[in-house]
């Protein structure tokens, strides 16, 4: 059977740096991606340009190649990856640079025409998601190493997959099979094992980062390199499936995935198939992100021992807000982190932590800072912070807005400097979510024990700028029953308190046996504004796993 053999070694700007060496060196491969852009990554990497416009791209990317490069090159693995971040042709110039001192022929492509910040005034960055068909062209020219600015996640899967298998843009099925492909590997080891809910069944010290074996058919198997640590079976891939996704169409450049379609399957040890992915026409339009300077923000966490603790929070607020009247955004939040007759001091102490967010960075700094410094022999007993107060710092902003096709200029700019057009979707459909499942027949009436409902279902959750995600899949078929009648958009806001005043959207994937509950506006104006506590949602998830409720005793 054809088989392409794409691997990745980053899911964040930051992510091991030794992975790159390790896939190219731990087994056989064909394709090696990268994922290293991510909504809060776009707003550093504009801030980067402000000091330096030759700047704007991942640093990191350029450091592993100095040492993996000959090894891709002695291997035949090619290299794709959106490290280019704002500045894709500056990261292909300083890639030739670096061939060029290390004396290896190499042939590097970039794709181009995803900026859209002048079309968008105020911005700091305003980037759409393109799709796969630019790294295709530069693959089908002869390209070693593709670096990109913003496309989908996906598409670095999406791109070689079609160059490889000569896939055209109305191959939808097999497209969509990609995508579900791509977005299992984008995120590196969160397909293997970490950030798992069910972690403690397996060695998760060093988790190895996954590769899927795709077919021209568009199935694909999810694996690892033999020997790496972690482990693949269809928790960890389910896991990542529901991962910052939304309702059962997941919508794309090139096409849109029924993710109420994708069937797994172990087909062996660290070996899960995925197959039965349809694929449909992309939507008319194309998703792009901004991100803009929203002011400036500061913070401090006042700790609180012992005895009246509310009374405690209550002084200390009642003597910071007139200070902070003017203040455009203030906001308080208080942490019961203590225990009654706690035997350290530690575990004595809640934290009031007090946010304050304005355009001025004086209302941020010097105004916030002189205040509570002044307080500490003037407040409540036992008084003191975490740390002082500095300066304050920018914060960003981030806003989805969407472009027709036809308004990018999507290109690709081969290795020896022709540049080719990539012509838009040639059709697209708008379509709503298609209609919800039946439910699976119920369990039978039972006993029942209050417990958590991590001990029957496994989470994962994140955030799509303000929104965030909340995937929740069961383990058995019953289980599943369970969970399909009992988990409703009613229960998730009772077992979930924060989410009772904004709207919560729940979608079934039964293949799946998951909920997918969409939790809107939560996160504000996304990560970079550190709206909320957990501002990416990342354990959101976990703690709708640890809230107890009535589970059936057969199930426990």
């Amino acid at each position: 059977m054809n088989t392409l053999r794409i691997g990745n070694a980053s899911g964040f700007y930051g992510d091991r740096f030794d992975a790159m060496r390790e896939m190219l060196t731990g087994g056989e491969l064909d394709v090696l991606t990268g994922d290293y852009l991510a909504e809060l990554t776009m707003l550093i990497l504009g801030r980067d340009r402000l000091k330096d416009p030759g700047a704007g791209y991942a640093r990191t990317f350029l450091r592993q190649l100095e040492e993996c490069l000959g090894i891709a090159q002695e291997r035949g693995v090619r290299i794709v990856a959106n490290a280019g971040g704002l500045n894709p042709a500056g990261l292909a110039t300083r890639v030739r640079e670096v061939a060029d001192r290390l004396g290896i022929a190499v042939r590097v492509a970039h794709v181009e025409g995803d900026d859209l910040t002048a079309a968008h005034p105020g911005s700091l960055a305003a980037h759409a998601y393109l799709g796969g068909f630019g790294i295709a062209e530069c693959l089908r020219a002869g390209a070693d190493v593709v670096v990109t600015g913003r496309v989908t996640d996906a598409a670095l899967v999406t791109g070689p997959a079609a160059a490889h298998f000569g896939w055209g843009p109305t191959d939808y099925d097999r497209l969509a099979g990609a995508v579900v492909a791509g977005h299992v590997l984008e995120c590196g080891t969160q397909a293997t094992g970490g950030n798992y809910a069910f972690f403690q069944q397996g060695d998760v010290r060093r988790p190895g980062f996954p590769l899927a074996e795709l077919h021209e058919d568009g199935t694909a198997v999810i694996t690892k390199h033999p020997g790496t640590g972690g482990f693949v079976d269809i928790g960890t891939v389910t896991a990542q499936l529901l991962y910052e996704t939304q309702g059962a169409r997941y919508a794309g450049p090139d096409v849109t995935a029924r993710l109420d379609t994708v069937r797994l399957t172990q087909d062996g040890p660290d070996r899960v198939r995925i197959s039965g992915v349809r694929g449909e026409a992309p939507p008319p339009t194309l998703k792009v992100g901004l991100n803009k300077l929203g002011g400036f923000r500061n913070e401090v966490v006042f700790v609180l021992t012992g005895l009246d603790i509310e009374a405690k929070a209550a002084l200390v607020r009642a003597q910071m807000e007139p200070v902070l009247g003017k203040t455009a955004d203030v906001r308080w939040e208080l942490a019961r982190t203590d225990r009654p007759d706690a035997d350290t001091e530690e575990t004595a102490s809640a934290l009031l932590r007090l946010v304050v967010r304005d355009p001025d960075q004086d209302a941020v700094g010097r105004t916030l800072s002189g205040a509570a410094v002044e307080l500490a022999l003037a407040s409540y007993p036992g008084f003191h912070m975490l740390a002082p107060p500095g300066k304050g710092a920018p914060y960003g902003v981030f806003e989805d807005v969407y472009a027709p096709h036809g308004a990018v200029d999507h290109v690709a700019v081969l290795h020896d400097g022709r540049r080719i057009p990539v012509a838009p979707a040639p059709d697209t459909v708008v379509l709503e979510n298609p209609p919800e499942p039946s439910l699976p027949e119920p369990l039978p009436d039972g006993p029942v024990t209050r417990a958590p409902l991590g001990l029957v279902a496994g989470a994962r959750s994140g955030d799509k700028g303000g929104d965030a995600n909340v995937g929740v899949w069961a383990r058995t078929d019953e289980a599943w029953r369970w969970l399909a009648h009992t988990l409703t958009v009613d229960r998730f806001r009772e077992l979930l308190p924060e989410t009772a005043d904004v709207k919560v959207t729940r979608h079934q994937l039964p293949h799946l046996r998951a909920l997918n509950f969409v939790v809107e506006g939560i996160l504000g104006a996304g990560v970079a504004a550190q709206h909320r506590f957990d501002p990416q949602a990342k354990a959101l998830g976990e703690w709708l796993r640890s809230r107890h409720l009535d589970i059936p005793e057969a199930l426990l």
